[in-house]
């Protein structure tokens, strides 16, 4: 098993395994198709500048697990009172048929040494019920977030 960082090549990747992860989920085509569409466009130029960075795992020449890595500017916070900013874990997905190997695992140790190399001692990630019992193994805990989605409305600017 080969394990290199993300690349611009990957984009594709990143956008199948995000989808796949949450068509695992539960999500459908009519949530899916757009959301892939827009993510697309919404990942190319981070992967170009490197402000979305990552993993992926490889058997042989196929891709078969990834991690997607982001800095978040962060205001200091009681949780990290001296650091202006959070790591962010997202897309982790490990192909159906590479399961239960510990690869998340595996992906997960690389995210902690990648944000310790940047100087992040505070990271968050939204967990998928599959995925909590392992974030939970791994110390990672429960917050106060809570969500909401807003109505969009139309830019009256545009004419």
């Amino acid at each position: 098993m080969d394990i290199r960082h993300l690349n611009e090549d990957d984009l594709e990747l990143v956008c199948r395994h995000r989808e796949a992860m949450f068509r695992d989920a539960g999500k459908g085509d009519d949530v899916l198709l757009p959301m892939t569409a827009h993510f697309r466009e919404w990942l190319r130029p981070r992967l170009a500048d490197g402000s979305y960075f990552g993993f992926v795992m490889l058997d042989g020449d196929a891709p078969i697990a990834g991690i997607g890595l982001m800095l978040i500017d962060w205001p200091p916070h009681p949780a990290h009172p001296l650091s202006d900013k959070r790591g962010y874990v997202l897309n982790v997905f490990v192909e159906p048929g590479y399961r239960k190997r510990g690869l998340a695992r595996e992906l997960m140790r690389l995210a902690d040494a990648e944000f310790a190399r940047h100087g992040v001692d505070y990271a968050v990630l939204h967990a998928t019920d599959k995925g909590r019992p392992l974030y939970q193994e791994l110390g990672w805990n429960g917050t106060t977030e809570m969500a909401k989605t807003l109505s969009v409305l139309p830019d009256e600017s545009a004419g």
